[in-house]
């Protein structure tokens, strides 16, 4: 596999935006498959790491879907997108400013505590079940843009989750992906049980 081949086809499977917003890089040393950094509230986008080690071990369609997904969910997980904990850690900021200009040291410690609160929260919820699960829904449906159809977008990240994770060193799959599976097979008409969007709560 020439790595900076497969690097331009991956970009072209991302959409005008997420192109813009996003690189692409090797990373031989790590040991997950595929990684992706923060959108942090300064940047515009993401940086995704590939082991193109491990990368080339599986099939094209279980890469595409697999790097779909990871954009996805990075963008669905930006800090600046409206939502209470967002709220209540950026008033907290806030705040505590104006606490330290007026030396009130009781208003500074409940506007950490609080600003915590709201940062934790955010990262609990980035990395939910059901977060993961409309990052699938949606990459699932750029495939589709890409020539792909429902059921086979849906099968091969189906296939995709635990090749990850078993080329990552995990042997048994995570809650989070027990999830998202059981969502897939039933898009993938393999089930009949799906996952209602929405009512996954893990947080």
């Amino acid at each position: 596999m020439n790595i900076n081949e497969e690097i331009a086809r991956l970009r072209d499977l991302l959409t005008a935006t997420w192109r813009m917003h996003t690189s692409i890089k090797s990373k031989p040393e790590q040991i997950e498959l595929i990684t992706s950094l923060p959108i942090l509230p300064w940047q515009k986008g993401t940086q995704v790491n590939i082991n193109f080690r491990l990368w080339r071990q599986i099939p094209e369609a279980e890469r595409d879907l697999l790097l779909l997904c990871e954009v996805s969910w990075r963008e669905q997980t930006k800090w600046l997108q409206a939502g209470v904990y967002q709220g209540v850690a950026a008033i907290s900021l806030l705040g505590g400013i104006v606490e330290t200009t007026q030396g009130d040291v009781t208003g500074i410690a409940i506007a950490i505590l609080l600003g915590t609160i709201g940062v934790n929260q955010v990262l609990r919820g980035n990395q939910s079940s059901q977060r993961k699960v409309q990052s699938d829904n949606e990459a699932i449906a750029i495939a589709q843009k890409r020539g792909y159809t429902e059921v086979e977008a849906a099968r091969a990240l189906l296939e995709a989750i635990p090749s990850a994770a078993r080329l990552s060193g995990r042997s048994a799959p995570e809650f989070t992906e027990l999830i998202r599976c059981q969502n897939l097979k039933a898009i993938a008409g393999l089930s009949k049980t799906k996952v209602p969007e929405g009512s996954v709560n893990d947080i």
